[in-house]
């Protein structure tokens, strides 16, 4: 049986390792969600979650000082799934941004860490709903064998408080 805090961590290795989440305001402001790569910080279970972006994005536009918003997540693999809430606002602390740049990040930004347009936002995570998949072939031989499925994804749902 896997716990809630089982589903948690794997959740925090899987955005990790695999980085790319759909992101958007919550209500709809700012426009519909755009893919946008997480860098994680120090505390890699629990947040908060930064992006680099430029400040004539609609994102941060909309965004103002602070937005409540909503991260998807799916893992490369598909093997979890992850709806996250939280806040979102911008952030030009320099030690953060000295800290997370990357020749990947340095790839979109000609000045650098000095570029005009740069703008650094932070996530800060609320709740989660988080969902394990497993192996569609092995859930199949298991349903063949008598398995029930329904009674099988119960343990694999987690509902997370993040703040």
């Amino acid at each position: 049986m896997t716990t809630q805090a089982e589903i948690e961590a794997n959740f925090w290795k899987a955005l990790k390792s695999d980085r790319t989440t759909m992101l958007c305001l919550h209500g709809g402001a700012g426009g519909h969600a755009q893919p946008m790569t997480a860098q994680l910080g120090r505390d890699e279970g629990r947040g908060p979650v930064w992006f680099f972006t430029v400040k004539d994005s609609e994102l941060v536009r909309a965004m103002g000082e602070r937005h409540d918003a909503i991260m998807h997540f799916a893992s490369k693999g598909h093997e979890l799934f992850a709806c996250i809430h939280g806040e979102l606002s911008p952030d030009d602390d320099r030690a953060t941004i000295e800290r997370l740049w990357n020749p990947f990040v340095a790839a979109w930004y000609e000045g650098g860490k000095d570029d005009p347009t740069l703008q650094l936002i932070r996530f800060d995570p609320t709740e989660a709903q988080v969902w394990q998949n497993e192996n569609s072939l092995f859930a199949g031989i298991r349903m063949l064998l008598g398995s029930d499925p329904k009674k099988d994804y119960q343990d694999k749902v987690a509902e997370l408080r993040l703040s």
